[in-house]
């Protein structure tokens, strides 16, 4: 695994040849290095992803299974991953062999990572730990599965954290009409209101542009959805297949969300109807909470508080799922106790019968 010098940029270069995965023989050359232990541990890093041995260095192979997964996956989700990865598991796990990380390892980064806290004392969520686990789990199935890797080393450990949040919460329309009374900016309370009445989620109310917008049918087009990720952000297709769908709005909703749109922007062009941050309705939440007295929920909270009110006045679950982009399956599953228990009533009309 020679290395060579160039003389003319005082400056180290690898030239090796590899073979595909057609096969075919091809010659690499990477210049720039300035230690000649460089240039060779850039070649070795290379041919370690080339061949896919569980020799390779666990930075290494993550690099190997991002560029493969890559394609595969949303931008989203890959942004994701490259974060808590680099993260959470590169400083401990980066510069060992993939084979040579056990069961022992594996837990004793757990242990570090809930035991952690904070400059304020706190400690890293439970969805948050269950995403480092997964995240850990899934890179060592990969190589299990595709390159030679004995065992999964997180399977001997088990899970860490909870991969739900903690129970949902929601505002009866009594709270909400005291909670929406108190906010004072005109942006964050017409954003509340469409949380609230429509049922949608934050990141594809943030995406909705006046295109999106038919106020002839009183209809919202819900197409996209909005993230932001490390100061970027990605306007990509919604959660699932299910989420595009059309909401239909009630005539008083319409007609202060038109009046909303006729004050803050020109009824054209793709330009978004909510430019702000999720931080600030967290702010002029925090303040109208105080101010009216209600108790704080999530903004996620308030899709749950539609799905609620939706129950209350007697809809199937079967019209709440398309009304709010989701199976019938998952409305079941997630609100399925607050549907009345109606096991009296029907034992009461069969016994009419009798």
């Amino acid at each position: 695994m020679p290395a060579y010098y160039e003389e003319k940029t005082k400056t180290w270069y690898c030239k090796f040849y590899y073979q595909d995965y057609t096969g075919a023989k091809k010659q690499k050359k990477k210049r720039g290095f300035k230690l000649q232990r460089d240039a060779k541990e850039w070649e070795r890093s290379f041919l370690e992803k080339q061949q896919g041995s569980p020799d390779m260095l666990f930075s290494d192979f993550v690099t190997l299974y991002l560029e493969e997964m890559s394609p595969r996956l949303k931008e989203f989700t890959v942004i994701n991953k490259r974060y808590v990865i680099n993260l959470k598991l590169i400083p401990t796990f980066g510069n060992l062999p993939l084979k040579e990380i056990k069961s022992q390892t594996v837990l004793k980064w757990q242990n570090s990572m809930m035991q952690y806290r904070d400059n304020k004392g706190k400690p890293y969520s439970q969805t948050y730990l269950n995403c480092m686990n997964r995240e850990l789990s899934a890179i060592f199935n990969y190589a299990v599965k595709f390159y030679g890797l004995k065992e999964n080393p997180c399977k001997k450990t088990g899970g860490m954290g909870k991969q739900r949040a903690k129970e949902m919460e929601f505002w009866t329309l009594e709270e909400f009409k005291k909670f929406i009374d108190a906010v004072k900016n005109p942006q964050a309370k017409m954003a509340f209101k469409i949380l609230y009445w429509t049922g949608i989620r934050s990141g594809e109310m943030f995406a909705l542009t006046a295109d999106d917008i038919d106020f002839s049918t009183n209809t919202m087009k819900i197409s996209k959805t909005m993230h932001r990720v490390n100061k970027r952000t990605l306007v990509t297709p919604p959660k699932t297949d299910n989420s595009n769908r059309y909401v239909q709005l009630s005539q008083s909703l319409a007609d202060q969300f038109k009046e909303y749109i006729m004050m803050y922007y020109s009824m054209s062009g793709n330009d978004h109807l909510f430019p702000f941050t999720k931080f600030i309705l967290y702010n002029e939440r925090n303040k109208a909470c105080a101010i009216s007295g209600v108790k704080r929920i999530r903004i996620h909270d308030l899709r749950h508080s539609h799905v609620s009110l939706l129950i209350d006045m007697g809809y199937s679950s079967h019209i709440i799922a398309e009304r709010i982009g989701d199976t019938v399956q998952m409305v079941d599953r997630t609100y399925g106790h607050l549907y009345p228990n109606r096991h009296k009533e029907m034992a009461d009309m069969l016994n009419s019968l009798i």
